[in-house]
């Protein structure tokens, strides 16, 4: 793992070394979207990750999909965000907030408005979804006109902009996980006939704009992507153009300059393509990778970051640990999205768990 301790520039953000802690729903938020009393803390304690992407979190009402998920679309989402930001800050790291606006993955119960979920086109997914009276069906999405697509873009722009108010380093576009930048460019999610559908160029569309409105709004370098191709999450399926759509879109956003594409790798050889269309950060992310692997895709030169989300979630000292072969705390599942402190701020350190060790046998 030589060169995965070596420091890494991405952007303004000097880091110290190559790992990076991955965007993970925690459904810890207050039920007006701030971030939750013991937020800082959380991200706080595993600052020493020194790149840290946040959990999923709206741009605008219509965004929201799952419960107690968190906004960046009001002063009061500002003000909580910025006690995440200096937390992460005082302890040597860097925040950046992943903008996530999930689309037809929602349920009107889940909202504050109560609403029909928006998506590209009015088609719903074999999917359900949690809500307070338990697991329901989710519904027909409406299909967003044009002018309400320009409008969803302008909400990601205002969304960047409260976002660098708070004090984040830099803001991620979730275009994965079959939420709606995804939906756009799925061909069975996106059956438009229009400007935003159809064609490859067409059905990228609505990501570039998003990317290029967030650039303008808070500059390039602090303008980062987050893309999963062929992720078959909330009822996605790309279809056989998949792949040369990614390819498309990456050399569309290289264009464009951001600063990181954050890449979930499944395809070896689309990996291979992104890469060498790609001229800035490249940071990968490989699902269900073993310890043992997290350092081939740096040494191999096909990434220049590797994120890490579920070792970073049970692990707030992960990189100590990882220096040095210790044992890892394993995470559990059960306390994911339970909301309250257990199985959220309170998994030990090496250092805690010798202490309560020694105190035991004392």
């Amino acid at each position: 793992m030589t060169k995965l301790w070596t420091p890494v520039t991405v952007g303004r953000m000097r880091l110290p070394h190559r790992l990076a802690m991955g965007p993970m729903t925690r459904d810890r938020a207050l039920p007006d979207g701030t971030p939750g009393r013991s937020a800082a803390m959380y991200y706080g304690q595993r600052a020493s990750m020194g790149l840290l992407i946040t959990e999923g979190t709206q741009p605008s009402d219509d965004g929201q999909g799952y419960l107690h998920t968190p906004g960046i679309c009001t002063p009061a989402h500002v003000e909580g965000w910025r006690k995440v930001v200096d937390a992460v800050h005082d302890a040597g790291g860097h925040l950046v907030i992943q903008l996530m606006h999930v689309g037809r993955i929602s349920h009107p119960d889940n909202t504050p408005h109560h609403r029909q979920p928006v998506a590209p086109s009015a088609i719903t997914p074999a999917a359900q979804m949690h809500t307070p009276t338990g697991m329901k069906d989710i519904p027909q999405p409406r299909a967003l006109g044009v002018a309400e697509i320009h409008q969803t873009v302008g909400d990601f722009r205002r969304a960047a902009a409260s976002a660098i108010k708070a004090g984040a380093d830099a803001v991620e576009i979730h275009s994965a996980n079959g939420y709606l930048v995804q939906q756009f460019l799925s061909e069975n999610a996106n059956h438009r006939t229009d400007e935003y559908g159809g064609s490859i160029e067409n059905r990228a569309r609505f990501a570039i704009e998003v990317a290029e409105a967030i650039a303008a709004e808070i500059g390039v370098d602090r303008t980062g992507i987050h893309l999963s191709p062929g992720a078959t999450l909330g009822d996605i399926h790309e279809g056989e153009t998949g792949p040369d759509t990614y390819r498309y879109l990456v050399r569309a956003l290289a264009a464009l300059n951001l600063l990181y594409v954050h890449l979930v790798a499944r395809d070896e050889q689309l990996l291979r393509d992104i890469r060498a269309a790609w001229p800035n950060t490249l940071l990968v992310n490989r699902p269900g990778r073993p310890r043992k692997d997290i350092a081939v895709d740096i040494d191999a030169g096909t990434a220049d970051v590797a994120t890490l989300a579920t070792f970073t979630l049970a692990n707030p000292d992960l990189v100590g640990r990882l220096r040095t072969d210790a044992p890892l705390n394993e995470a559990d599942r059960a306390t994911y999205y339970t909301g309250g402190d257990h199985g959220y701020i309170d998994y030990p350190t090496l250092a805690e768990t010798h202490q309560a060790i020694a105190s035991r046998s004392a």
